[in-house]
């Protein structure tokens, strides 16, 4: 990532937080009042040159919820009341943009994965993490209601045959060939299509 860049995901991280800190905090509060656990869930993901990292989002499942799989099947009942609105809308990935701050990931970028997946499909990660993985791409966009297309019982063979590979299949590409004005792009993409 070049340094024009690094300060493009920087100042736009910073801006994005405290224009979207009301927002945030009202986020915060629907969580606590929802069911009274924890406001924000971390997982660990694979990030730059394979070295792992916390992942932060909002809490959108009940607690432990990921101790009974990693994939979301639809109508999945540990989504919380409130979860449903936030993964609607994205907004449970907003905290991510602390995630850019500290150089963990950057604003458009293959989304990071967990260690799991990752090990499957190493050679193409080897090429995507070069750099720092992102919050959205092209693949995230043409994935984005991808827990739709699930077909229950067969969620993980569906995802490690079909879905991952296809997703890394976009990333690769769009990576070929990115610069700074295709990520703005990406970003004015994402952002009309998950207010949509």
């Amino acid at each position: 990532m070049t340094r024009l860049c690094r300060v493009f995901n920087i100042v736009c991280s910073v801006s994005g937080l405290l224009a979207l800190s009301p927002l945030l905090a009202l986020i915060a509060f629907a969580i606590k009042w929802d069911d009274a656990g924890p406001v924000f869930y971390s997982q660990s993901r694979v990030g730059r040159d394979f070295k792992p990292f916390q992942l932060v989002k909002f809490r959108s499942m009940t607690i432990g919820a990921d101790h009974a799989g990693l994939l979301t099947a639809p109508a999945d009942t540990r989504v919380t009341r409130c979860g449903h609105v936030l993964r609607r809308y994205k907004l449970d990935e907003l905290p991510q943009l602390w995630n850019v701050i500290k150089g963990e990931m950057q604003l458009v970028g293959p989304r990071p994965e967990v260690e799991q997946y990752v090990s499957q499909f190493r050679g193409q990660y080897s090429v995507l993490l070069s750099e720092p993985p992102g919050i959205s791409d092209p693949a995230s966009l043409a994935y984005r209601r991808e827990e739709q297309i699930f077909v229950i019982g067969q969620m993980e063979c569906q995802y490690v045959s079909q879905i991952l590979p296809d997703k890394l299949r976009l990333s690769l590409e769009y990576q070929k060939r990115r610069c700074l004005s295709s990520d703005i792009r990406i970003l004015l993409q994402t952002v009309l299509n998950f207010a949509a």
